[in-house]
């Protein structure tokens, strides 16, 4: 049956008419100059770390590195782990779809997740709607027998987890990939030279809307965009949309990948590519998704341990981030039944233990005039109002501590957030600038990371 073109203007009439006679003051237009100047909403910098979530079908094989890709590692053939991991383990004639039948989530507890994303000391977490596959972990009005409720779980997965998440006082996010490898529309339009735009009419504006229209999801972390343009998705239009007339309109974050060309240059905040590490302070908001598995997003049954980052190295990632003014969003991938592996969890609880004693340095935060500085070990600064934070990455091996770029006064008190009642004894290092702490006994800490609070410098 032969589908009809849908242009552009077929959503920005919509739009148009939707908004019309609404009488707001202040609107934003559907182009990147006026997208670009909305302020983003505070909770977002405030917040600091979000736990990311990749779980969906490719949760089922969990094989290879980037697990959450191995639809496209199988099909396309273009990695040989991957076809002969099918042709040892199932049958001739088993298709991807197929296990979707297998992904039952029968362990899933969304407050059981809930708790340990709480306990990790997350603020916001991230989950997965819609992946490149397709399948949707909620019953999408567009997806019909390829999606959580229909087959698999039959259950909405987006709609328990969102409860159970905000009942920790978090905030909820959602993971939606624009594009999906072998959907027959999107492979039409990309046939066109996205000429056409059947899939994005069909399928991914409607399910952006319906997203957040039902789940009101306070961050959209979109990704899949980087074959086909802006223009192609229409994303401006549903921006605009989405911060003039949406039920999540005040609150809303986006990110950067809206077409091709826009990852680093428009959006709310910037996530450019994956494990995105500055080498200097950026001019705009910015977010690092890092997975603690280091071969892939989503769950691997073939994960080592020597693959997984330990404790010291996401406290030290982590602090890196929030001192060069970004957000952390760190991502596990939960196993097909819904249970997180112990190795995950673990992590998460040391991270939060971690915050429970330095949290004042890294929420609410701000970069400070010098990010960094080495000593007898490597220091990281925060600040926050007139109190400056030193995060140091390890013990100082000598006695006393020097730290070069501190400006003292009378009126500067020095005390390690472990023991944050006692003063530490201190001296200026030159007239100018600079201060040697004398260190207390070093008080246990997983991270091998601790935190000087320095008042009344400058």
């Amino acid at each position: 049956m032969a589908l009809n073109f849908v242009p552009i203007i077929s959503w920005t009439a919509l739009v148009t008419v939707f908004i019309s006679g609404r009488g707001c003051a202040a609107r934003y237009t559907a182009d990147w100059k006026s997208l670009d100047a909305r302020p983003l909403p505070a909770w977002f910098d405030e917040a600091k770390i979000g736990i990311f979530v990749h779980w969906g079908v490719f949760s089922v094989p969990a094989f290879g590195e980037y697990s959450e890709w191995f639809w496209y590692w199988w099909e396309s053939k273009k990695r040989a782990e991957e076809v002969e991991f099918m042709r040892k383990n199932y049958p001739t004639g088993f298709e991807y779809t197929d296990f979707a039948h297998k992904f039952h989530a029968e362990f899933f507890n969304p407050d059981s997740w809930a708790e340990l994303f709480h306990a990790s000391g997350a603020k916001y977490v991230v989950f997965t709607s819609k992946h490149h596959e397709g399948f949707t972990n909620w019953p999408s009005p567009t997806s019909w027998n390829w999606n959580s409720v229909d087959v698999g779980p039959h259950r909405d997965l987006v709609a328990e987890l969102a409860v159970a998440i905000r009942n920790r006082s978090l905030h909820f996010g959602l993971y939606h990939s624009l594009f999906e490898w072998y959907n027959p529309l999107f492979l039409l339009d990309e046939a066109s030279g996205f000429k056409t735009q059947n899939f994005v009419a069909w399928r991914t504006l409607p399910d952006l809307v319906n997203l957040v229209k039902v789940y009101k999801p306070e961050l959209i972390w979109s990704d899949g965009d980087w074959l086909a343009s802006d223009e192609y998705w229409n994303s401006t239009q549903f921006l605009a949309w989405l911060y003039n007339d949406s039920p999540v309109k005040d609150v809303v974050v986006t990110n950067d990948r809206w077409g091709k060309g826009c990852y680093c240059k428009h959006g709310g905040y910037y996530n450019c590519a994956d494990r995105y590490t500055p080498g200097k302070l950026p001019g705009h908001k910015w977010e690092k998704c890092q997975s603690i598995d280091t071969r892939s997003w989503g769950y691997r049954r073939n994960m080592q341990l020597s693959e997984v980052m330990d404790l010291p190295s996401i406290i030290k990632d982590m602090v890196y981030v929030v001192a060069m003014g970004g957000n952390y969003l760190l991502n596990i991938g939960p196993a097909a039944d819904g249970m997180i592996a112990p190795v995950f969890e673990e992590r998460l609880r040391g991270l939060g233990a971690w915050l429970g004693i330095n949290k004042e340095a890294i929420y609410a935060s701000k970069p400070w005039r010098i990010q960094t500085e080495n000593s007898t070990v490597t220091v990281w600064y925060t600040a926050k109002n007139s109190t400056v934070y030193a995060i140091m990455l390890g013990w100082p091996s000598t006695q006393p501590l020097e730290l070069t770029s501190p400006k003292t006064s009378k009126a500067t008190k020095v005390t390690l957030l472990d023991y944050p009642n006692v003063p530490l004894k201190w001296a200026p290092l030159t007239q100018a600038a600079g201060l040697l702490i004398l260190m207390p006994a070093m008080p246990a800490s997983r991270g091998n990371a601790w935190t000087l609070k320095l008042e009344g410098v400058v």
